[in-house]
């Protein structure tokens, strides 16, 4: 087993440095930056359009009332199954495990890499609902491998290509299910409950070459959980994370500030050494200015796409799902998503760690030798709720919540990959194996479950990206079409869907509400 092991992470590594180092950040914040700039900077210019479109309509029985079509779900729903499979151990660990590895500044690339994969998410979003079908259970369906398929494969000369593309992202897609979207997210709930709520007659009994019974069996109660919900599909797992996001979202932020209140007097100082070491790191980290400049600016790209997914097409599959018919609203909640997702939480999460003094920001190093990034927040909140350790209890269990929701979440993500490959009727073998590999992330080491994760990031977010920079044109046109229509009140025709038969009953809803 252990040979297995070192094997798997040698293999991964080789693969990892190549996607990451070479050339996936490059695409990425590029495909960021076209996307802006080709919709003209959409996420500034009409802030307030999108906020009120979004976060605005909070109480709009239209966001957020329940479909009565059985083939989708409310604009809220999507939102909040997206940020169930997007607020996860990314939010927590993810950003600790950035700082820990890049230092203070790789905060600051976390925040250039969420502003630029807003329009990403957007476009992707625009992209799923526009090229978005029904499938023989009248549901809808919807993902880069459809707009790679049809969009991408619809150019000269490019129709193998966007079929081959469709393909590699369904398959990689459904490998990340069980990377991020399973064995990572685990790994980390295991490990802050076990610290969090120790039972030390279990926890001391070892099996599997090392590994605590204690997180065998919070691995099968965990896989269980996941069972009950995951078989009900889409549904389910929708009631569920509306329910539960909000809640867990509120409660982190507020924990979050009191935390950054107590420690006040360290914010200035936080935020300072997050813009002066994003370009001149701290030695702590070792090695040449331009490796170590290097590893901050990966590590904040690396982490925030972990965290908020723009630009791996994943959370444009239950986007996609949503009752609306405008591609341009599902496209602002995209961008709603990423800023609450990296702009929020995550900034909540970095200044927690930053101001509580378990961090030095001169040496750039922790000041305990035992601090682990994958349990530095709970510290962190330990600092100031130390009574009977409730800080660390606390964050076990938002830990626990967000990285809970995060494998339901990518359980659909993962099986609309399959349904686009093997067929609806299948669907089922996949939630059975993406159930199985949650006892995988109870067990494997913290660092090869976080790696493979990344690895499985970066080769699906490649043929998505491919897809979304040759259909940015598309995505300008659609933009303006909306904007025409709904913000300088011109009488045009909307653009609504590449298939006729949807373009005509969309059309006649759109105009029937104008």
């Amino acid at each position: 087993m252990e040979t297995f092991l070192e094997n798997l992470a040698k293999v991964n590594d080789v693969i990892n440095t190549f996607v990451w180092v070479k050339i996936g950040i490059i695409i990425l914040i590029g495909t960021g930056i076209l996307t802006t700039v080709i919709t003209k900077f959409f996420q500034v210019t009409h802030l307030k359009h999108w906020w009120k479109n979004t976060i605005g309509n909070m109480f709009d029985k239209k966001v957020i009332g329940h479909s009565k079509d059985k083939s989708s779900i409310s604009p809220f729903q999507a939102l909040c199954t997206a940020l169930a499979a997007t607020v996860g151990t990314g939010n927590i660990a993810g950003v600790s495990a950035a700082i820990c590895i890049g230092g203070a500044g790789a905060v600051f690339w976390m925040w250039v890499a969420a502003f630029f994969g807003m329009m990403t998410n957007y476009s992707e979003n625009v992209l799923g609902i526009y090229y978005r079908r029904k499938n023989k259970n009248d549901e809808w369906s919807g993902g880069a491998m459809y707009y790679l398929k049809d969009g991408l494969g619809s150019k000269k000369g490019c129709k193998t290509l966007g079929s081959v593309l469709a393909g590699l992202f369904s398959v990689f897609a459904i490998l990340a299910s069980f990377g991020i979207g399973s064995m990572g997210q685990v790994n980390k709930i295991v490990a802050n409950i076990s610290e969090a709520f120790d039972i030390k007659a279990i926890s001391s009994i070892t099996v599997l070459s090392g590994v605590s019974l204690y997180n065998v069996l919070l691995g099968v109660l965990i896989m269980l959980l996941t069972a009950l919900i995951v078989i009900g599909g889409l549904k389910r797992i929708a009631a569920f994370a509306e329910k539960v996001v909000p809640f867990m979202v509120v409660i982190f932020v507020i924990g979050s500030l009191v935390i950054i209140g107590i420690n006040y007097i360290n914010i200035l100082p936080a935020l300072r050494s997050i813009f002066i070491t994003a370009f001149k790191p701290v030695a702590a980290l070792g090695g040449g200015i331009g490796f170590v400049i290097s590893t901050v600016i990966t590590q904040g790209f690396k982490r925030g796409v972990f965290s908020n997914e723009a630009g791996l097409g994943s959370s444009v599959m239950v986007h996609s799902n949503s009752n609306v018919k405008e591609p341009v609203i599902q496209g602002m909640w995209g961008i709603f998503e990423v800023f609450a997702d990296t702009m929020v939480v995550c900034t909540m999460t970095a200044l927690v760690v930053l101001t509580s003094g378990l961090y030095d920001l001169n040496t750039g190093s922790l000041v305990n030798d035992t601090l682990k990034d994958s349990t530095l927040v709970a510290s962190a909140f330990n600092s100031v709720f130390g009574w009977c350790n409730i800080g660390q209890k606390f964050i076990a269990v938002a830990m626990f919540l967000f990285a809970f929701t995060t494998v339901l979440g990518w359980s659909h993500y993962g099986s609309k990959a399959w349904e686009y490959l093997f067929g609806e009727k299948s669907v089922i073998v996949f939630k059975i194996i993406h159930i199985i590999t949650v006892i995988f992330g109870a067990v494997l080491s913290s660092s090869l479950a976080w790696d493979i994760s990344d690895t499985f990031n970066g080769l699906m977010m490649i043929p998505n990206l491919i897809g979304v920079v040759v259909l940015c044109p598309l995505v300008a046109k659609i933009t303006s079409n909306y904007v025409k229509r709904k913000i300088k009140k011109e009488d045009v025709k909307p653009i609504l869907s590449y298939d006729e038969s949807i373009q005509a009953d969309a059309e006649k809803e759109v105009l029937a509400t104008k």
